[in-house]
C-alpha cells in the first residue's frame, strides 16, 4: 500500500475551493471535500487507476475527478504525492504541476 503525501499546494488549493462553495452552500463543500479525500484515499492501494491528463499525454502526472474537481498526482513505487487540485473547467498548464 502506497504512502499519500499531500502537498501544501494541494490542501490550499482544496481548501480555497472549499471555501468558495461554502460560501453559498456549506453542507455541499463539506461534501465535496469528503469525497476527494476518498478519492486520494483509494489511490493508496490502486496508485495507477488515475487518469493520465489529456494535456500531458506521455506524462508522469495523473489525475483523478471528482466533480468539479481535478486532483493531479504523482506515483511511485511507494507514495502518492497529492500535486495540484482545480476545478475542472480551467485549462491545466504544466507550469501549475511544478
Amino acid at each position: 500500500m502506497a504512502e499519500i503525501v499531500w502537498t501544501n499546494p494541494a490542501l490550499e488549493q482544496l481548501d480555497d475551493l472549499a471555501q468558495y462553495i461554502a460560501l453559498d452552500k456549506p453542507d455541499a463543500a463539506r461534501t465535496l471535500v469528503r469525497k476527494v479525500v476518498e478519492a486520494v484515499w483509494r489511490l493508496a492501494e490502486f496508485p495507477l487507476s488515475g487518469r493520465v491528463p489529456e494535456e500531458l499525454p506521455n506524462s508522469v502526472y495523473r489525475e483523478v475527478v471528482v466533480p468539479p474537481c481535478r486532483v493531479f498526482y504523482r506515483a511511485s513505487d511507494t507514495t502518492v504525492f497529492i500535486i495540484h487540485v482545480m476545478r475542472e473547467e480551467r485549462a491545466l498548464r504544466a507550469h501549475m504541476l511544478k
